[in-house]
């Protein structure tokens, strides 16, 4: 294996952060970072908690922070289960009570017709919170555009496309992965060959981009994980009807409850995959 074609990374800052998502790619990276492999050392890791992982990624985390030689801060918003199915009483004027839509559930109106909600749960649940965090520990003063902290990100050769620059000025991003052009199975080939397990998927247990192979894992390895996807897709539907949102939402894009969608077959039907090129700064499923 060979990673002698580098990216250049960006210049030197004062302060050096990894934004871990407890998946493969960034546990290799913060693990590779540990070994001395990618400098310099980062001053902490930073995990955004949704607070909707499945039981496996927390249990990896906990062990992921012993190997580690740097200090890793959880930084949580809430749940953001809960709040997704929060019903709200409007404060001014007339009118049905309202939800949030957080998680890009597939719908179908009255008349048929496909769609897909809004997705702000990863700007407000993990960048948003990142940012805070980074700006904390950076000492960032209000209005700071000189760049002072550098954000290391998970994102793999294979996944180049999900690069996006900082939307903050004193902060740049960088992408060691990238330079060193190791994919996804790069990450796992290093796992491997430095003695360490596979790290588990990380993404919340609801997140209707799932495939149906990553729905079939859940429900056969992580049961207590499917169910709580099952009582979230069945209670966004009661929670919806109940707003002026007139479009049924539903996990999986078949448009079925998820305890009635066919997940016997190996062949994923026209799933729609996460679509990374429009996700926000690249933080999921890494």
């Amino acid at each position: 294996m060979s990673y002698q074609f580098k990216i250049n990374p960006p210049p030197q800052t004062k302060y050096n952060f990894l934004s871990l998502g407890a998946g493969v790619q960034s546990s290799t990276l913060a693990l590779m970072a540990s070994h001395g492999e990618i400098t310099p050392m980062p001053d902490a890791a930073i995990f955004a908690d949704t607070q909707a992982e499945p039981k496996s990624v927390y249990d990896w985390l906990d062990w992921l922070e012993t190997k580690l030689n740097f200090p890793v801060y959880r930084v949580t918003k809430g749940s953001l289960e809960d709040e997704a199915l929060l019903l709200k009483q409007r404060v001014k004027g007339p009118g049905l009570p309202w939800a949030r839509s957080l998680v890009p559930a597939y719908t179908v109106a009255p008349d048929g017709s496909l769609g897909i909600m809004p997705r702000p749960c990863t700007a407000d649940y993990k960048v948003n919170q990142l940012i805070k965090k980074q700006r904390q520990l950076a000492r960032i003063k209000r209005g700071q555009k000189e760049v002072t902290a550098t954000s290391w990100l998970g994102i793999s050769w294979d996944e180049i496309q999900r690069m996006k620059n900082s939307r903050e000025p004193w902060i740049q991003n960088r992408w060691p992965l990238i330079e060193l052009r190791m994919t996804r199975q790069d990450c796992k080939a290093w796992m491997r060959n430095n003695g360490y397990p596979e790290p588990p998927r990380s993404s919340c247990v609801f997140c209707p981009y799932h495939s149906d192979s990553e729905w079939r894992r859940l429900r056969d390895e992580e049961p207590e994980a499917f169910a709580r996807a099952i009582n979230f897709d069945k209670q966004l539907r009661v929670i919806k009807a109940q707003t002026a949102m007139k479009s049924v939402p539903y996990l999986h894009p078949s448009c079925k409850p998820l305890d009635e969608v066919d997940l016997s077959t190996d062949i994923d039907r026209g799933q729609m995959v996460m679509d990374f090129n429009s996700e926000c700064e690249g933080m999921c499923g890494v």
